[in-house]
């Protein structure tokens, strides 16, 4: 059982453990918290020192309204906020619950893709925003891959492009196979803060969706990928570079941006 000691603040900035102060030329009163923050605080503190680990489950609203001391709408509110920041998740049904993220680079891609659907829902994000990110981004990514890249890691570009090849343009599977070799290059950075954010843009915006493909399109961009792994299966950091920019300056020429870039996809 999980137990939490919360020290509620009064309405006059005095908490339930009386301490005094002495008000000397370097004390700041600090604002007071509300009931819900206090939790929020609490709990947020306690995952990311791990004394609540990702997995576990939190107990039932109704035992924390208790343990806090609290009414439940407060509970809920606080739980809903962690929610939102992607420290929780909420799972229905009988064997459901607020379950602990764990807080790994792959929590953090859900932070950013979260937030990136949220700015694309909006509409205060364009394409070409977007590309120019990516540009910022995977190009040194490619660079770091050519240094850091596995031998597990070459060989699914490889796979991946294997399968690109023998599909069409209008196949369901393009978008997921241009957003799984990228996210692989990325990762073969060896940098999982790069990672996350390549990947976070490739879920949110998946670029493929944004280009009027063609059939002369997709195979030259095939030949892309192929160049792209080529050198860094060679470790050529420059050429790898070079490649990437390539490619991405050649995907810019098909840009067909809708008027709201909105996509929800996971």
């Amino acid at each position: 059982m999980i137990r939490y000691s919360l020290r509620m603040t009064n309405s006059s900035g005095a908490t339930d453990r009386a301490a005094a102060f002495s008000y000397g030329d370097d004390f700041i009163p600090q604002p007071v918290l509300r009931p819900r923050e206090q939790i929020e605080r609490q709990v947020r503190e306690a995952i990311l020192s791990s004394t609540i680990r990702g997995g576990e489950r939190l107990p039932s609203e109704a035992e924390l309204s208790r343990q806090f001391g609290v009414s439940r709408t407060t509970v809920r509110e606080a739980l809903r906020t962690l929610t939102a920041q992607n420290l929780i998740r909420k799972v229905p049904g009988a064997g459901g619950g607020s379950f602990v993220q764990s807080v790994t680079a792959n929590s953090l891609h859900t932070s950013l893709l979260s937030s990136m659907n949220n700015l694309l829902a909006l509409g205060t994000i364009s394409h070409a925003e977007v590309s120019q990110v990516r540009l910022q981004l995977e190009v040194p990514a490619a660079s770091l891959a050519a240094r850091h890249r596995t031998d597990e890691q070459l060989e699914e570009m490889a796979k991946i492009i294997e399968q690109q090849s023998r599909i069409s343009v209008d196949d369901p599977q393009v978008p997921e196979l241009d957003a799984r070799f990228h996210g692989v290059v990325a990762e073969a950075s060896g940098n999982q803060v790069l990672a996350a954010f390549v990947h976070a843009l490739h879920g949110a915006t998946a670029p493929v969706h944004f280009l009027k493909l063609s059939a002369d399109m997709s195979p030259q961009a095939v030949r892309q990928h192929m160049a792209i792994h080529k050198a860094i299966k060679n470790q050529d950091p420059e050429l790898a570079a070079e490649k990437v920019a390539e490619h991405l300056e050649y995907l810019n020429q098909y840009v067909d941006e809708p008027d709201i870039p909105l996509r929800t996809g996971s």
